[in-house]
């Protein structure tokens, strides 16, 4: 039994390893979205919210709270609060985004402790700070939230909405972080707790529009007589699918197929150039896709 067990497990850690390249570079995009994202979102926290003493959502607002009332380590307190809800997600989430939300979190806990004497804006207009810190920590949260992984708290929360009901991920934590800063204003004040409403309700514009700029795409429709040309400018030039739809003009009655693809802007902008100088007399229609999903573009599940 001990020689037949040694012998799975050698088997099995070959496989892993032969697999270990592969991975890494399928994955490599997401740990430099987490480490940027991360550190982003620290340097929010550190510079633009702990020294001006406003109150944060989620675990790390209910961390500040009892930093600023007992002094308890900052760090400390999130990476702790974040193991029971890490193991619930397990249960719940797929265990790559439970993997990346654990490094994340220890990330975080370790960059909080770095910038722990970090310096910060002097300044007397706090709502300045409010929406800078706000839109800082918003914007590294949603590049870690992009990348299928999440920075702990309530974001797991959130990140299990969007899988279950498909709830925009800013706005549910928003919501569900009122009370926690209807209760910051016992510890730091109506005037901080207000803007740390401020700040809390610019992070969760800045984390929807973030992860939306991501899979937003151009709808472009050309209208046409010969749609050849333009098919094999978006398929071969810049490297795009498209799809041919038959219509008819509504006055004139003539054939007119219509090239629907979807681009990015650089992308728009070159076919509009290329349809000026070959085609002039064609239409082209371009619209914004918010999302877009299925090969090629955003999976249609969260990995």
């Amino acid at each position: 039994m001990r020689n037949l067990r040694f012998g799975w497990n050698k088997r099995s850690l070959k496989k892993l390893m032969a697999m270990a390249p592969i991975v890494a570079r399928a994955e490599f995009s997401t740990f430099l979205a987490v480490v940027i994202g991360s550190a982003v979102y620290t340097t929010g926290v550190m510079a633009f919210t702990v020294p001006f003493r406003f109150p944060d959502a989620g675990v790390t607002g209910i961390a500040m709270l009892i930093n600023y009332t007992f002094g308890v380590s900052l760090p400390l307190m999130i990476a702790g609060a974040n193991v029971a809800l890490l193991i619930w997600a397990w249960r719940e989430l797929s265990p790559r985004m439970v993997l990346w939300t654990v490094f994340s979190v220890a990330l975080i806990t370790v960059l909080m402790k770095l910038m722990g004497d970090m310096p910060f804006a002097h300044t007397d207009q706090k709502m300045l700070i409010a929406l800078i810190g706000g839109a800082i920590k918003g914007y590294g949260g949603g590049i870690v939230l992009h990348s299928g992984a999440s920075m702990g708290g309530t974001d797991i929360v959130s990140l299990y909405m969007q899988k279950k009901y498909g709830m925009e991920i800013g706005k549910f934590s928003f919501y569900i972080n009122l009370c926690i800063l209807g209760a910051s204003a016992f510890v730091v004040g109506v005037e901080n707790a207000m803007l740390g409403l401020v700040s809390v309700y610019t992070s969760s514009l800045m984390i929807d529009n973030t992860m939306l700029s991501f899979d937003m795409r151009r709808l472009v429709l050309v209208v046409t007589k010969d749609p050849a040309p333009v098919l094999n400018f978006v398929v071969r030039g810049i490297g795009r699918g498209a799809t041919v739809m038959d219509a008819h003009g509504g006055y004139s009655g003539e054939n007119r197929p219509i090239v629907m693809c979807l681009l990015t802007r650089r992308q728009t902008v070159d076919l509009k150039r290329f349809i000026g100088e070959n085609q002039p007399s064609a239409f082209m229609v371009v619209s914004d896709a918010r999302e877009v999903v299925g090969k090629g573009f955003k999976p249609w599940m969260p990995r």
